[in-house]
């Protein structure tokens, strides 16, 4: 870190002056381009590969070459985690805008467009999904098994060949215009299937003025966390996972509700429940934000938006579902899910651990533990969404921040949750106001949240040693956003930046 990016900081005035990070965007432009080469071989890679598979290279998916290839795609991964935290020292420091953050974020996501799936292989069983309707088959009836197309169905985990899809219409409809263009073109389906999710970062980038605008935090802080972070450069579009789509459609039709746009906001809010069903949860509290705005009394104007709403989103919705030539039988599948069994589910990781305690004495079944409190953890869910949701009743932009918690929520207190479930509510708590320690902890966790998966798209929640490893990485590089030598290493520096409020805007 002896780049001149890093020296000594001059006076407020001097750090103040603005300035391209280009070494930063270049480090992190390495990293990503490490991970695109290395993922060829650690990747979540195809069975059958009509590229290298068998050819002069295939030595890097087998044995030596593997390992070989996994190292490196972890050091691309450390480069682009290094310039994430280079870049937040520019943004925290006012050396840099929106701007600059933007074009780091574009360098650092395009080579992942192309890079086979990396932390996941949710991109072949969105492949499979397309396919089904293409062959005749309901998607919200039967799962990828019955398929008699080798290359798609042999590249879904078995996990999931019976699952019909838990996806929304409008998700399915995307996923079936990829295959009708690519055919079984494994290769080609995993890029188009990624550049049509990629559309929720735009709409994510398109958003976060106007949610900054209402939320009061600082444009470049939330670009940098929602836009340039690990979470969306390598989980939702190096993955790829479809809830980057959903998201970015919250994220507009937040701020569109919050600018007085209230039908075009309902439709938009509609759409993203349309991808996920997840998003749904939102919606109560940006009715709370348009009968806000109306001028009788709340429960009068509260009934007036309410009815609008769901009046918007039954005819949006039903639109939605003509046009992709499904119907309502995902509803059924949604609870495919609770099928996962980790820790990162709060009730799920409680109920391991009581098993485990209660283990000591007496051998029970652990998803007797599980289940129980998975329950529990079910009527604390509710209760926390209807306390969040009560307490949003006037409206305005501390709506839309109990939105944000009440979406954190669920991911947490589900029966399931996945690490990219975090970035449901993230997008838009990323608009409010940040303390530099509070966003040293959310580097931490967007690290960590990464690395609990391997390139391949393994769990690896269970190997407790990679795990710790893992934790310590990920505060190393919390603590790393607000000094520069975390280690004390050369204990004569000073902090880069103290903890206390954000940056003024």
């Amino acid at each position: 870190m002896s780049t001149v990016e890093n020296a000594t900081p001059a006076p407020t005035v001097a750090r103040r002056m603005p300035v391209f990070p280009s070494r930063t965007v270049t480090l992190g432009t390495i990293g990503s381009l490490l991970i695109l080469v290395s993922a060829l071989g650690a990747g979540a890679i195809l069975a059958q590969d009509p590229l290298i598979g068998q050819g002069p290279f295939s030595w890097i998916r087998y044995g030596h070459g593997r390992i070989l290839a996994t190292l490196v795609l972890y050091t691309g991964f450390a480069l682009v985690v290094w310039a994430w935290v280079l870049l937040g020292r520019h943004v925290l420091a006012g050396r840099v805008g929106a701007r600059p953050v933007l074009i780091a974020s574009a360098c650092w996501t395009i080579p992942m467009l192309f890079a086979p799936p990396v932390f996941s292989r949710d991109a072949y069983l969105y492949i499979a999904y397309g396919t089904l309707p293409l062959h005749g088959y309901d998607p919200y009836s039967v799962g990828p098994g019955v398929l008699d197309v080798d290359p798609v169905v042999d590249n879904v985990d078995s996990f999931w060949q019976a699952t019909p899809a838990p996806y929304g219409p409008l998700f399915i409809l995307l996923a079936k215009g990829v295959m009708s263009v690519t055919g079984t073109n494994m290769i080609a389906s995993v890029i188009l299937m990624k550049l049509g999710l990629v559309i929720g970062v735009a709409l994510i980038v398109w958003a976060m003025p106007g949610l900054v605008r209402h939320l009061g935090g600082r444009l470049p802080v939330a670009l940098w966390l929602a836009v340039a972070g690990p979470m969306t450069v390598v989980h939702l579009v190096g993955g790829p996972h479809n809830d980057v789509l959903m998201v970015g459609f919250l994220a507009v039709g937040t701020v569109l509700v919050l600018d007085r746009k209230h039908v075009l906001g309902m439709v938009v809010l509609t759409l993203a429940v349309a991808v996920k069903a997840t998003a749904v949860v939102a919606l109560p509290f940006l009715v709370w934000v348009w009968a806000g705005h109306l001028t009788s009394t709340r429960w009068r104007n509260f009934t007036r938006a309410c009815a609008c709403s769901v009046g918007i989103f039954v005819v949006t919705f039903a639109a939605a579902t003509v046009v992709s030539g499904v119907d309502l039988g995902w509803i059924t599948a949604l609870d495919a899910p609770t099928a996962i069994v980790n820790w990162l589910s709060a009730p799920t990781g409680a109920g391991e651990i009581l098993h485990g305690l209660v283990g000591v004495f007496v051998d029970l079944p652990k998803m007797w533990f599980v289940t129980i409190l998975r329950i529990a953890g079910g009527i604390l869910l509710v209760w926390v969404l209807v306390r969040q949701w009560w307490f949003a009743r006037d409206g305005g932009p501390d709506a839309v921040r109990r939105a944000a918690i009440a979406l954190f929520a669920f991911a947490i207190l589900s029966p399931a949750t996945l690490p990219w479930y975090l970035v449901w509510g993230f997008v838009l708590a990323a608009a409010l106001r940040w303390e530099r320690r509070q966003l040293a902890v959310l580097v931490t966790f967007a690290v960590f949240l990464v690395l609990t998966y391997s390139p391949a798209g393994d769990d690896l929640l269970y190997n407790w040693l990679f795990m710790t490893l893992a934790a310590g990485v990920s505060v190393l590089a919390g603590l790393s956003l607000l000094r520069r030598d975390p280690l004390n290493l050369f204990p004569t520096r000073e902090p880069l930046l103290s903890g206390g409020p954000s940056v003024e805007r």
